[in-house]
């Protein structure tokens, strides 16, 4: 007499992930041998793998990872020339390495950049490098990206609700940067000089308000509130704000703009005021993208060489995949003035 035995189900990633309360990506990394994956994590999904009996098919995800040498690059504002040059420097850096970049633009919302997070950590990249919208808290870009995907985030802080910085940062050093423009206006006579661009509640908006706020300071002169101007950071915004600028006599004569990108949607709020950028009106920039210096006028601006902040970005998440448990590193990168004809003497009443 026989009997039918019911074939047995083939035990998945998800079986096993279940098992033991980890993530399918988890079970992966332990079975590729990745050293992302911590010891005592380690145990526990290669005991669950044991007792569920699981065959892992080598040969099948030797073949699925010819494709997998990926790394995200999460950006906040891709039509900012910025960030264009500094995708593009990361991406060269990256291919060099042999590895493909997956793009995402999150259009500085937070609600999106959690959505671009989530899609992004199916296609299991490797690392990923996040420019951070603006508003972004560290404990949901955790939630998104998990504990085992390497991390480096780009221009704005993001610790956790500690303070703690739980990944590599990379920075420019944004409160010199401002510093050194505001000396600039003040050398060539300017003592109403206002900041232009950004939201407060940004890391680096606070960190170069900072940077002018102490030159200001130092010079002996006072910061008016209504000097103080917020705006999206992007030129068509920075234009519609720029009647702000004149909302009180006395006006100020200069600005200290957040970014190039800010700057020069100030410059064309101010033609169409009938004011001329570079001689009824100072400003400079941050950034030095490439306009900067064929804009009419020129723009004096701080370089920090969005390109190769692109490249150095890349380094740093490919040093953290080779040591994923070394501390997170904190990199300041330098900046520098670069003198134009944006910025000039006060005009004479």
């Amino acid at each position: 007499m026989s009997r039918n035995t019911p074939q047995r189900r083939k035990v998945t990633l998800a079986d096993i992930a279940q098992g033991c309360d980890v993530s399918r990506a988890t079970v992966s990394l332990v079975l590729r041998g990745s050293p992302l994956v911590n010891s005592a994590t380690r145990a526990r999904v290669e005991a669950e793998l044991k007792r569920q009996g699981y065959v892992y098919n080598r040969a099948a995800a030797n073949l699925r990872r010819r494709t997998s040498s990926s790394i995200g690059l999460v950006i906040n504002d891709l039509g900012n020339p910025f960030f264009a040059e500094f995708a593009a420097g990361a991406d060269e850096a990256l291919a060099s390495a042999g590895y493909v970049t997956l793009l995402g633009n999150t259009g500085e919302s937070p609600v999106r950049q959690q959505a671009v997070l989530n899609s992004l950590i199916e296609h299991g990249p490797a690392g990923i490098i996040l420019s951070p919208a603006e508003g972004s808290e560290g404990d949901q870009v955790l939630a998104a990206v998990g504990m085992h995907t390497p991390l480096l985030v780009f221009n704005r802080e993001l610790p956790d609700e500690e303070g703690a910085h739980r990944w590599d940062t990379l920075e420019m050093d944004n409160e010199h940067g401002a510093r050194l423009a505001t000396e600039h206006l003040i050398s060539l006579g300017h003592q109403r000089i206002a900041f232009f661009g950004g939201h407060r509640d940004s890391s680096s908006v606070e960190q170069r308000r900072r940077g002018y706020a102490g030159a200001m300071r130092d010079a002996g002169l006072k910061v008016d509130p209504a000097w103080l101007i917020e705006s999206a950071p992007t030129r068509l915004e920075a234009a519609r704000q720029t009647g702000a600028l004149f909302a009180r006599d006395p006006a100020p004569t200069a600005a200290v703009c957040y970014n190039d990108a800010v700057a020069l949607g100030l410059m064309l709020g101010l033609t169409k005021r009938g004011r001329r950028p570079g001689e009824d009106f100072a400003l400079t920039g941050f950034d030095d993208v490439a306009e900067a210096s064929v804009c009419v006028p020129p723009l004096t601006t701080i370089a920090v060489d969005p390109r190769g902040l692109g490249r150095r970005s890349a380094e740093l998440i490919l040093e953290r995949l080779g040591n994923p448990e070394t501390e997170a590193a904190y990199t300041i990168a330098p900046v520098r003035l670069v003198v134009r004809e944006s910025s000039c003497p006060p005009s004479s009443p």
